[in-house]
């Protein structure tokens, strides 16, 4: 197994086309870390740079101890699943695991226990005479990653491997991927533009956007302490609310367009030295409480109007607003208000996230 790092690591198609801008990133041996961001963020890039399918313009690229920027791909001791499953349709489950295995001369009784071992982790022995027009999306994603775990690599790269599936068919293999992940403790890299998928198979999550890296660190880090507006704004379903606010009496207040809150008590000394000025407010759904939820600290009240009631199940999320402003909050599914209605809501003020107008960036205490 073996660690992978990023250092400084650029791409550009032309001066004037960056596409990735001076990454740094450490993956640890055995982790499983994800790459997450909007489409055209460079995160498949990133990952096809590590593979070696595309040159890198600057930096530099450790496997291991190895740096692999002049190593050729099939060198480089990893394995990659793709969005497209990529088999042979002509061949059996079992050809297309061998095929890789020929190719480098492995013996035959060897190829037959990897192939064997494959099978049973990914429930894939019944299947090994099928063809893939016979096997379903999950069974041919399946076979995709059985290509790819029988070369017992140092490191597994995923590039949006579930992206083809239903919605039902994604939460189960995101979960037999991430067990197989943990079984195996392979070194792993797996790119997504779906934060959900990022946040429930990462151990740890790099969040990218216009080609640089905005904040790694655990799901939860990400969530409670967003250390950007764009991750606040990205991280988390439903999305944070964001809204302006000016600093007011001494640091103590944060008068939005159309109401007033307290500051948290946590931030009023960093907010004595920006009376007057802009601030941007976050506060996630589940720390606006409607009725029948108990608060935890302080809080303030806030009168909202329904503009929307989106139905979950075991909840639903209202979106309210006073004015401009539009705040996001959770209640029982039981009891939903109606569109129009006036409902008072508790915000809670120490579950506040601020952020610079001017850079966006976090402001901490």
């Amino acid at each position: 197994m073996a660690g992978v790092s990023l250092q400084n690591v650029t791409k550009a198609y032309g001066a004037d086309r960056p596409v990735i801008s001076g990454v740094d990133l450490e993956i640890h041996d055995h982790e499983f870390m994800v790459l997450v961001g909007p489409s055209g963020c460079g995160k498949s890039t990133l990952l096809r740079m590590v593979a070696g399918l595309e040159e890198i313009t600057s930096g530099s690229i450790r496997i291991g101890e190895r740096v692999v920027n002049e190593v050729a791909p099939k060198d480089r001791d990893i394995a990659m699943v793709f969005q497209s499953y990529a088999l042979y349709p002509h061949m059996t489950v079992r050809r297309n695991l061998e095929f890789g295995l020929k190719l480098r001369g492995i013996a035959r009784a060897e190829i037959d226990r990897l192939v064997s071992e494959a099978g049973k982790v990914l429930g894939l022995h019944e299947l090994l005479e099928r063809r893939p027009k016979d096997l379903s999306g999950g069974q041919r994603q399946r076979v995709a990653l059985g290509r790819a775990l029988v070369r017992n690599p140092a490191v597994f790269l995923f590039d949006e491997p579930l992206s083809n599936l239903d919605a039902k068919l994604r939460v189960q293999m995101r979960g037999e991927i991430k067990k197989l992940q943990q079984r195996l403790q392979v070194t792993s890299i797996y790119v997504t533009h779906d934060q959900v998928e990022a946040m429930t198979m990462g151990n740890r999550i790099a969040v990218l956007n216009g080609g640089k890296l905005q904040q790694v660190g655990a799901p939860l880090e990400l969530y409670e302490r967003p250390q950007n507006l764009f991750v606040a704004n990205f991280i988390g379903t439903p999305a944070m609310s964001l809204f302006k606010a000016t600093v007011a009496d001494s640091g103590g207040a944060l008068a939005a367009r159309s109401f007033k809150l307290p500051a948290p008590a946590s931030a009023k000394g960093a907010l004595l030295g920006r009376l007057g000025k802009q601030v941007v407010v976050g506060i996630r759904p589940e720390n606006v409480l409607g009725k029948g939820r108990s608060p935890r600290g302080a809080t303030a009240p806030l009168e909202l109007t329904v503009d929307l009631v989106e139905t979950l199940g075991d909840e639903v999320v209202v979106y309210g607003s006073q004015g401009e402003d539009r705040i996001a909050f959770k209640m029982d599914p039981h009891d939903p208000p109606p569109f129009g209605a006036k409902v008072q809501v508790l915000v809670e003020l120490d579950r506040l996230h601020l952020f610079d107008a001017e850079t966006e960036l976090r402001i901490t205490a």
